[in-house]
């Protein structure tokens, strides 16, 4: 059987069957539905080729073309939706919901399989997250001087039956010239919004989402800026915490670090930080004084979280006097519910 079914129903179905997409590689790298296996009908070069000759020669070549390229492969494709999907029942999209999905879609339906062919392709869902940082809903926003264990209490908060979208986790980035530390490769921007608009879709939209402070950009990933905007809006918590306290936690976190990766980092901050506080942080780290290079880099971070809070409708200050994240985490949603926030 043989269906096409809307953006809504493909992502429903999505959760019990694996998805296709039989775009190039290079497409499905730049941006994909997270459910999705990579399942390209042609490889990047081949695509090229056909494009060309599509611009080039007309729409008949090139359809040829393509069938050329795509007969030989023809088992093999139906083989390895077979390891995917062994109760023969799939979906299957492309860019726009054309020709390369429909031919995937007519081989597997002929070769036995349910399949289900999303109408309007990847474009369809690009449109559907785009949607959902429109959309009107309530933020909660934890801000608070870098080190004061902003992301820690996301979990806490979730344990406590509240709604939390780690952005610093989707991004795969903490935001600073140390953020890619321990991280692994950032997505790109548009998989990045692929990541968020996923969990604003399955979010309780008349409950609040409670989010960590952040820049425009979080490492090389840009925040749609509809929802930037309304995250400026929200109410920001600011946590409030002693400099030593943060000085220590982040020194601990920095000690297991490479020294060549905290010099690096100290160097994207060079001009910021001037020239003789860059060589007294370099020379700290090469002593192993973790705690004075931390203190001379908060020195420009201090300033410049102080200057972004300035653009904020709502700051909330929250004086906090420990970094146990379970009971800070407490500690907010009493203080969020004191402010009718919740």
């Amino acid at each position: 059987m043989l269906q096409t079914i809307s953006i809504e129903e493909f992502i429903q179905k999505a959760a019990q069957l694996p998805v296709l997409d039989v775009r190039a590689p290079k497409e499905y790298q730049v941006g994909h539905i997270p459910q999705a296996h990579s399942f390209p009908i042609f490889d990047d070069g081949q695509r090229a080729v056909i494009g060309t000759a599509y611009k080039q020669q007309g729409h008949d070549p090139a359809v040829l073309m393509g069938l050329d390229l795509f007969g030989p492969k023809m088992s093999q494709f139906v083989k390895e939706a077979g390891k995917l999907a062994q109760n023969k029942e799939l979906l299957v999209h492309c860019w726009r919901g054309g020709m390369r999905s429909g031919a995937m879609a007519w081989l597997l339906n002929f070769s036995g399989y349910t399949v289900h062919l999303l109408q309007g392709g990847y474009k369809a869902y690009r449109h559907l997250m785009q949607e959902q940082f429109q959309k009107p809903r309530p933020l909660l926003v934890i801000g608070g001087l870098t080190g004061s264990g902003k992301t820690d209490l996301l979990t806490h908060l979730q344990q406590l039956g509240q709604q939390t979208a780690d952005l610093e986790g989707l991004a795969s980035h903490k935001g600073s010239a140390f953020g890619s530390i321990g991280m692994p490769p950032q997505p790109s921007t548009e998989h990045f919004e692929n990541l968020l608009g996923m969990k604003l879709l399955k979010a309780n939209q008349q409950q609040p989402l409670w989010l960590e402070d952040e820049s425009i950009t979080i490492g090389r990933v840009v925040m749609p800026k509809p929802f930037y905007d309304r995250m400026q809006k929200a109410p920001t918590i600011v946590l409030e915490l002693p400099k030593q306290l943060r000085i220590q936690k982040l020194a601990e976190e920095y000690c297991r670090t490479d020294k060549a990766l905290l010099e690096a980092s100290i160097l994207k901050i060079k001009k910021r930080l001037g020239g003789l506080a860059t060589e007294e942080a370099l020379e700290a780290i090469a002593a192993g004084n973790m705690e004075k290079m931390v203190d001379i880099a908060l020195s420009y971070y201090d300033k410049a979280y102080t200057y972004q809070l300035a653009n904020k409708q709502q700051v909330l200050p929250l004086a906090l006097t420990n970094m146990d994240p379970q009971e800070n985490a407490q500690r907010i949603l009493e203080f969020a519910s004191r402010q009718k926030l919740i």
